[in-house]
């Protein structure tokens, strides 16, 4: 895993959290009133899926575009201290992504988004610098939020199959076409209904899932289903793994966990099958921590020495 080195490109975007005690309600609209006495910040979205990387031991490089503004160097800062290589364009015609969270009696009060495109130019010159950094890459991840910072990403997938080097990708929206030629995609359950329409049974889900991996000429396609487990359509069949048993606190960044495991698990040499049971058993644990969160080996170890 110290060897693997994987490459995340996409859209980065900052994490706050506002924690505070609840104590009354305003007198100006039935709101709670928190009274902050901590503030947190973590990389998040791409950001995070290379944090996850960085954090299983493996070599992260970032590509991106952040704003000329506090929360872009804050996000600089981060990332050097989770050990992250970053190239992340900088566009002073938008805002960094920003998602501030108030948190009252443990509970998340509000979320209130900040963000904006970023610029056809500015995307332009991260093409190249992305040509240049997939020489050294293992495995690509492309991690699609819909922000914009991925508007080149059917060259890029072109760009690392022709360099026989597996593409990872994290999807967004309902056009599914530009995600052609994949190693994998791993949508989850809302995800995959938005693109495909719903499904009463398994054999319906396996059917939908299967029509549309054909279609893209996609590897794989890796179903999150939460509680259920996760599921791997490939030519030849289907991989069910079951959701690990333990207790959940917050999903949020459990994606991001899953596909940097998978990532990883591939640039080190495992295969598929085995990349997604560790990726599985990644996502029990982070599921059980607070916010965007990372998974380390030794908890991994830990995880696979009680099942055995």
């Amino acid at each position: 895993m110290r060897r693997a080195r994987v490459l995340v490109v996409g859209d980065v975007m900052l994490d706050r959290y506002w924690f505070g005690e609840v104590s009354r309600i305003s007198p100006e609209a039935p709101v709670p009133i928190v009274k902050v006495d901590r503030i947190e910040e973590r990389p998040g979205g791409a950001a995070n899926v290379a944090r996850n990387v960085s954090a299983l031991g493996a070599k992260a490089a970032l590509l991106s575009v952040v704003g000329r503004d506090e929360a872009g160097r804050c996000l600089k800062q981060l990332l050097q201290r989770e050990k992250v290589a970053t190239s992340l364009h900088t566009d002073a015609t938008i805002s960094t992504t920003v998602k501030l969270r108030v948190i009252g009696r443990q509970q998340q009060l509000l979320r209130a988004d900040f963000e904006t495109l970023p610029s056809h130019e500015v995307l332009a010159s991260k093409l190249k610098d992305y040509q240049r950094l997939l020489k050294n890459a293992d495995v690509v991840i492309l991690s699609d939020y819909g922000k914009g910072g991925l508007a080149h990403i059917s060259k890029m997938i072109a760009l690392a199959r022709g360099r026989n080097v597996p593409v990872l990708v994290d999807p967004k929206g309902e056009d599914y076409s530009r995600y052609r030629g994949a190693t994998l995609v791993t949508p989850n359950r809302a995800e995959l209904r938005a693109v495909v329409g719903g499904w009463t049974s398994d054999r319906m889900l396996e059917s939908k899932a299967q029509a549309l991996r054909q279609r893209l000429g996609l590897g794989g396609l890796l179903v999150t289903r939460s509680e259920e487990g996760m599921t791997l359509y490939r030519k030849g069949g289907r991989l069910h793994v079951p959701a690990q048993a333990r207790e959940v606190y917050d999903v949020s960044g459990a994606g991001d966990t899953v596909i940097a495991t998978i990532g990883v698990m591939l640039a080190a040499g495992e295969d598929m099958e085995n990349a997604i049971r560790i990726a599985n058993r990644a996502a029990g644990i982070v599921v059980g921590k607070f916010g965007t969160a990372v998974v380390y080996p030794q908890e991994l170890f830990a995880v696979a020495e009680e099942q055995s």
